[in-house]
């Protein structure tokens, strides 16, 4: 089942603009990421999707193979489904260019179930929220989801809510938040392209609503990963902090 990674990347950031080519510990961001995703296993290739020559120009100076794309999308997963429309691979590995710590057993568990049920079309990994600060941070998305752990809502809110005097233990047992690493079946991804965006994807901001509203199964898979996204400057300076001792640096 031949298996690759798309990285989308934008420099028009809303709430950081130019973001990707932000400098983390010598390189990168942009680096970091496309590095540590081509570690993974089960990837047969990896690339960087952008609308932004500046980022084409910067990817192809740290030897990643990069797919220009319109600079119309958006949404991440849109620009995906472009990047990989003219790829021949079954399963397509969606990684948000703003996680730098990702670790690619991450996108190895990530996989995993689809080589198990073969009418599964999308997973997102999923992480719980330990703390209050990342429970009401609007940048990260939360998560519910059913007995089977398939995702039942997304929310840049603090959901599920609870009584105050059962907070913070509810954190430990409901809260989770996404982690964005999306692995798609081919045809579910490209049906994403064709669908029409949702109301509460719109209203959310959260490119997985769309699946929901119409329909769609979305997988979720706990990781014993702790990431953190980059949204903010002060997000990249944390990043920075945590990455330091990180062994994985000295693999690329």
């Amino acid at each position: 089942m031949k298996t690759i990674a798309v990285i989308p990347a934008r420099m028009g950031s809303s709430r950081f603009p130019g973001k990707p080519l932000s400098r983390l510990l010598g390189r990168t961001m942009l680096e970091h990421v496309y590095k540590r995703v081509a570690l993974s296993k089960a990837l047969d290739a990896t690339y960087i999707a952008t609308c932004d020559e500046e980022i084409r120009q910067a990817a192809q100076d740290f030897g990643a193979l990069v797919i220009m794309t319109a600079d119309t999308h958006e949404r991440a997963s849109d620009r995906v489904a472009e990047a990989a429309a003219g790829i021949d691979a079954e399963l397509i590995v969606m990684v948000q260019g703003d996680e730098p710590m990702t670790h690619p057993e991450m996108i190895d568990v990530a996989v995993e179930p689809f080589r198990h049920d073969p009418l599964l079309g999308c997973v997102n990994l999923v992480r719980a929220i330990d703390n209050k600060a990342d429970f009401y941070d609007v940048n990260t998305i939360k998560v519910v989801m059913n007995q089977q752990g398939d995702a039942l809502y997304m929310s840049r809110q603090p959901i599920p809510t609870a009584p105050a005097s059962l907070q913070p233990d509810f954190m430990h047992t409901f809260a989770y938040k996404q982690v964005c690493i999306i692995p798609f079946r081919r045809k579910t991804l490209l049906d994403f392209a064709q669908l029409p965006p949702t109301p509460l994807e719109q209203l959310e901001s959260v490119d997985m609503l769309r699946l929901l509203e119409h329909g769609y199964r979305v997988k979720m898979v706990k990781t014993k990963f702790n990431t953190q996204a980059v949204d903010t400057q002060a997000d990249l300076e944390r990043v920075s902090r945590l990455m330091e001792a990180d062994p994985l640096l000295s693999t690329y």
